[in-house]
């Protein structure tokens, strides 16, 4: 497996397609994931055509277990951030 890009990689790549500087792509990579961060806090969901949607989903409380005790806990219901990739991203990896 390739590793991952880093911000740095992506910033420089980000330049190169938008025939910028790095100052710009980088802010504009940051303003991206400022407003995905508060469109999905808010409740709402970001979808990013040919990758996916990104969104947040409420879990219920739950019992959960201690591995190193197995002690039974209660887990007070939460929220988490979900992705669901696009089929066109599904299809360019696989095909």
């Amino acid at each position: 497996m390739a590793k991952p890009m880093t911000k740095t990689q992506l910033v420089a790549a980000l330049a190169e397609e938008m025939g910028t500087d790095k100052k710009s792509a980088g802010a504009a990579l940051e303003a991206v994931c400022a407003l995905i961060t508060s469109e999905v806090s808010a409740g709402g969901a970001v979808t990013l055509p040919g990758v996916g949607k990104i969104y947040c989903r409420e879990r219920p409380e739950r019992m959960v277990r201690n591995p190193a005790t197995g002690e039974q806990i209660k887990k007070e219901a939460d929220k988490v951030v979900k992705m669901t990739i696009a089929k066109a991203l599904k299809d360019s990896v696989n095909g």
